[in-house]
């Protein structure tokens, strides 16, 4: 298994036990699943039952909550779009000087690409949920949540110069 960490933070990010794919050598983008799970137990990643035709039942004692975020425990955050802008720009500059030390000829790339995907996401903002990871390090990665065309599939977005890799 493939595990995938915030390069500033250490932090866990996801695994390769989700759907991963990688969109223009710049991107990852996680499949996600809403999933029900028991106040204080572990979650179960078996199947899932509204994919079945079923019913994913709740008590009193369940909640409904994304499998990346249980899993990694992500925590939720909130910008305002200048806030995020801001956030943005120091991530940017981070993440380049990391390049530099490792891929330098990643850098050129790495510029580029994020301007026009700041752009979009900017132009979007509304649509995006923020969590960071576990350690709430602000310095560290955002991942950015949206949903698929079908309003009901989560998805996370993460740079791909973010995070480094760990096998486990």
């Amino acid at each position: 298994m493939l595990l995938y960490k915030d390069i500033l933070t250490d932090d866990e990010l996801v695994s390769d036990a989700y759907p991963i794919k990688e969109v223009d050598d710049f991107l990852f983008e996680v499949d996600c699943q809403n999933i029900v799970v028991k106040k204080g137990a572990d979650v179960d990643i078996g199947a899932n039952p509204s994919a079945e035709g079923g019913e994913e039942e709740m008590d009193d004692d369940s909640e409904q909550v994304i499998n990346v975020v249980y899993s990694f425990r992500l925590q939720q955050t909130q910008f305002a779009k200048k806030d995020y802008m801001t956030y943005i720009k120091g991530y940017m500059k981070a993440v380049k000087a990391k390049l530099q030390e490792t891929h330098p000829e990643r850098v050129a790339d790495f510029e580029k690409k994020s301007v026009t995907f700041v752009k979009s996401v900017l132009g979007n903002f509304k649509d995006y949920d923020f969590y960071i990871g576990e350690s709430m390090d602000p310095n560290g990665m955002v991942l950015l949540l949206n949903y698929r065309e079908d309003g009901i599939t989560p998805y996370f977005t993460l740079f791909k110069d973010g995070v480094k890799f760990q096998k486990l």
